[in-house]
């Protein structure tokens, strides 16, 4: 194969790593919210089962977990197999909600509990305590973690390949076992490279526009 019908081959996996990323990126955010209000709650036993939660999905590998959605409804209960794509998506989301979640409660708890009384002695109320006062503070707390959490995403997207998903890792395989060059498979870091570096200029500005907000 010429360079040029690689390039184009890689792409089409490519459009398909994006997709998967997009996807899950977008979902796993305000999941990860759900998740950290929960292991936040009052009730001692919903965070004591959130808590059991958290570690099931933080102490197994994210392939497995893809490997079991894609599967075990079929081979257990003998139910349709969800869609490949589907099936990676749902295991990314959950796995990177349980993360951002973490990430999302370190961030809220970060903030000195002084802030809430004297919003409560300016009359302010808990919502706008929140919105005014703690989410900026947040925000620039875990925009950091949150960035290197969104490139581990990016490559993790490669483990879509477990379930034959033709992202751009998948396609340089089969272009390496068809045409029996290796070249390919190096090449996709330059795919890789590109995405990461756009989002980590983006992250980085959006940390900097908030760089004024006091610690």
């Amino acid at each position: 194969m010429s360079f040029v019908d690689v390039t184009l081959q890689l792409l089409q996996g490519f459009l398909v790593t994006l997709e998967i990323f997009a996807i899950s990126w977008l979902l796993a955010i305000p999941l990860g919210v759900f998740f950290c209000s929960i292991s936040i709650c009052r009730f001692k036993w919903i965070r004591k089962v959130m808590s059991v939660f958290i570690w099931v999905i933080r102490g197994t590998p994210l392939m497995l977990q893809i490997i079991i959605i894609f599967y075990v409804p079929g081979l257990l209960f003998n139910l349709p197999s969800l869609d490949r794509m589907v099936s990676v998506i749902i295991a990314i989301v959950i796995n990177y909600a349980v993360y951002f979640s973490e990430i999302y409660r370190a961030g809220y708890e970060s903030i000195s509990k002084g802030q809430k009384e004297a919003g409560f002695v300016l009359g302010l109320s808990k919502s706008e305590i929140f919105f005014k006062v703690y989410l900026k503070q947040i925000i620039k707390k875990i925009i950091p973690p949150m960035t290197n959490e969104t490139i581990s995403l990016v490559k993790d997207t490669a483990l879509a390949r477990v379930i034959t998903i033709p992202e751009v890792l998948k396609s340089a395989q089969e272009i390496v076992a068809k045409d029996a060059i290796i070249w390919p498979l190096f090449y996709t870091a330059v795919f890789y490279l590109a995405i990461v570096g756009i989002l980590s200029i983006i992250l980085k500005l959006y940390e900097k526009k908030l760089s004024y907000i006091a610690s």
